[in-house]
């Protein structure tokens, strides 16, 4: 009579297969000996440089070394202890006004605005070199490809034909949260400090496999950020696989409009600003790049910007989309990513 063999679960990152300990070869475990590392809306491994941008990407990302499978936790990478000496110091800083200097007279908002003329780095172009704008209504059977993954969080199932579309998909609707050394889904709050248990989660919620983007056609969320010298406040809007020839940024001397068009899912990504402070559009420009959108804008008068930009009171569709992105630039500068 046959001993039934118990299979141990291998905790490499990247792996998370159950193994046989009697017959465990050295290339069986394809894993990362790294730890993953997110940085500048960018996800990645610290042993290896591929890098994206899409979390479940992230997580399909193959191993870069072969070893046997382990059943034993990798140590998770050791915390900063943090400063506590100067935890009371208070930081006075006073602001000195700028003596015999005319403060310029803002515009009206409305006022007509101008097409930057962009800067297109022939990298972006190479990127998007034979790609497509998807029109509505084509994601169907057709464009599925045999072996292309269920796009839903924590789901690991493939496309094998129509017959794929009668399975039950168990994933999560949520987003992923890492906070203070906590790693867990939104949408079921199961909390672990363990990366390889945090993928291993399974799904909280049952229903369909989603083979292509739900985005398509709809809102693109891309993540802004800026910073300023003496003369210049220089906006970036981190994106890539946009398409130059269907983006534009207008202005006028206090109002930004950034609207961007991508090819894979046909989804847009526009932002309607009224700038904090005016500027000069004769000496502003923007550069398309592949990771980014750079605007340069040309301070019209001396002085620092305490912020980009003032809240608009009316509500249009763009500054819904702006409040939007508002809240979740909140909720992403509250995430603790340094223990992982």
């Amino acid at each position: 009579m046959s001993q039934e063999v118990t299979l141990l679960h291998c905790y490499n990152r990247g792996c998370g297969k159950k193994f046989d300990p009697n017959n465990n070869k050295e290339d069986d475990c394809v894993h990362h000996p790294g730890h993953p590392v997110f940085h500048d809306a960018y996800k990645g491994w610290s042993c290896c440089n591929k890098k994206c941008t899409d979390f479940t990407e992230f997580l399909n990302i193959k191993g870069c070394t072969k070893s046997c499978h382990s059943n034993v936790k990798p140590p998770e990478p050791e915390k900063s202890a943090a400063d506590k000496s100067k935890a009371n110091e208070v930081i006075e800083v006073i602001a000195k006004p700028l003596n015999n200097v005319p403060v310029l007279q803002r515009p009206p908002f409305d006022t007509p605005q101008v097409t930057l003329v962009p800067t297109v780095s022939p990298a972006l172009l190479e990127q998007i070199k034979g790609l497509k704008s998807l029109e509505l209504g084509t994601a169907s059977e057709a464009n599925i490809q045999i072996g292309q993954a269920c796009k839903n969080n924590a789901c690991k199932a493939t496309y094998n034909g129509p017959e794929s579309n009668n399975e039950i998909c168990n994933h999560h609707p949520g987003t992923p949260i890492f906070h203070e050394g906590m790693k867990y889904w939104s949408c079921c709050q199961k909390r672990t400090t363990d990366f390889s248990t945090f993928l291993e989660q399974p799904g909280c919620t049952q229903g369909q496999h989603t083979w292509i983007s739900k985005t398509a056609g709809k809102t693109k969320e891309c993540r802004l950020d800026w910073h300023q010298t003496g003369t210049f406040v220089v906006v970036s809007v981190f994106a890539k696989k946009y398409l130059p020839d269907l983006s534009t940024v207008k202005l006028n001397p206090i109002r930004l409009i950034v609207d961007l068009s991508f090819a894979e899912d046909n989804s847009r990504y526009s932002r309607d600003l009224e700038l904090r402070g005016v500027v000069d559009i004769a000496q502003s420009s923007v550069s398309m790049l592949p990771t980014k959108v750079e605007i340069k804008l040309r301070k019209a008068e001396p002085g620092s910007w305490v912020k980009l930009y003032f809240p608009r009171e009316d509500k249009t569709e763009i500054d819904e989309s702006v409040n939007n992105d508002e809240t979740i630039s909140t909720q992403v500068e509250a995430v603790d990513l340094s223990d992982l």
